[in-house]
């Protein structure tokens, strides 16, 4: 009989596993193996903390450090790519592939630290994230729109997934016919899951938001007819066309919500604290009418870091000068 899985490991089936990073709190942030025939492939990797715990999901399925072929970060944000540089490190074989607009802040990581310094503040990046680690450059390659890769004979298929940010692709796994997400299907926490329906709701995080082409981006998805979404923020949803394509909706009428919401207040003195109130009045609204039985100050908690980065980046889509 198999030794039990370790608490922060899922198996979502069809070779699949999700590991929870540790980031932030429980089953926040996750980061995907896929095992194909004694051959694996990373999709984000969460900061380096969460590196031992990746590490260990491959000691706990009895795959050597040899045996992983690819380290895929969906975007380069630090929550999803952080530790890509570190995981290499420890992983003689792999490539890391990325998008084209974010490999160089792989390969020289110093203006993707100013640049989430100046977001996060200096104490929170040494907590949360650590000294980042540079890939060498010759072990790093960008993808391309329509690419496909192998893993023992696996096809994954990267496209070009603008939107949340313009440095993301999207990762499809024709054998699970699921969608590695990144932050491009939004975000859906399981403490919010009413009879085992899961809600999401976009993020707008700094600085690329732009609502016509994540819709797109949504859209294109949708036109594999895939069966579930792996989301960095967290886990798999929908078990059916139906439902990915209900949850597709709902994220496509919230996008046109919230950037009307931004519009009517680009010109307010108060205008950060006033995105924020509106953000999360329309979250509580909506676990309300979903039937969800927590209370606003539970979702004010769980939220309340979504709430101030998704008003700072509809802030910056507002003041862009090409909007």
């Amino acid at each position: 009989m198999p030794a039990p899985l370790p608490d922060f490991l899922e198996d979502l089936g069809h070779g699949v596993y999700a590991i929870d990073t540790g980031f932030q709190r429980p089953r926040f942030d996750a980061a995907y193996l896929i095992v194909e025939s004694g051959r694996a492939a990373f999709v984000d990797t969460g900061t380096n903390h969460a590196v031992p715990r990746l590490l260990a999901a491959l000691d706990a399925l009895g795959l050597a450090r040899d045996a992983v072929d690819w380290v895929i970060p969906t975007h380069v944000h630090l929550d999803h790519a952080g530790g890509v540089g570190l995981l290499m490190d420890a992983l003689p074989r792999a490539r890391a592939l990325v998008h084209p607009r974010g490999l160089r802040h792989m390969v020289d990581p110093k203006a993707l630290w100013l640049g989430a310094l100046a977001v996060y503040g200096d104490e929170e990046m040494q907590r949360s994230y650590g000294k980042l680690v540079p890939v060498p450059a010759e072990r790093a390659e960008a993808s391309h729109d329509g690419q496909v890769i192998s893993l023992a004979g696996r096809p994954l298929l990267l496209i070009d997934a603008p939107g949340h940010a313009r440095h993301h692709h999207v990762i499809w796994d024709q054998a699970s016919r699921g969608w590695f997400t990144g932050d491009t299907f939004g975000l859906s926490y399981r403490e919010f899951d009413v009879d085992g329906r899961p809600w999401a709701l976009p993020t707008t995080t700094p600085v690329q938001f732009e609502p016509e082409p994540l819709k797109a981006s949504l859209q294109r998805m949708l036109g594999f007819e895939p069966l579930r979404m792996y989301l960095t923020h967290y886990g798999a949803v929908g078990q059916s066309q139906a439902e990915v394509r209900q949850l597709a909706a709902e994220l496509r009428d919230q996008i046109d919500d919230i950037s009307a919401l931004a519009l009517s207040l680009r010109d307010a003195p108060d205008r950060h604290a006033r995105l924020k109130a509106g953000l999360m009045a329309r979250w509580q609204a909506a676990l309300r009418d979903r039937g969800w039985s927590g209370t606003d100050a539970f979702a004010a908690e769980a939220l309340a870091m979504d709430a101030e980065l998704n008003a700072q980046g509809l802030a910056v889509w507002l003041d862009r000068p090409a909007r």
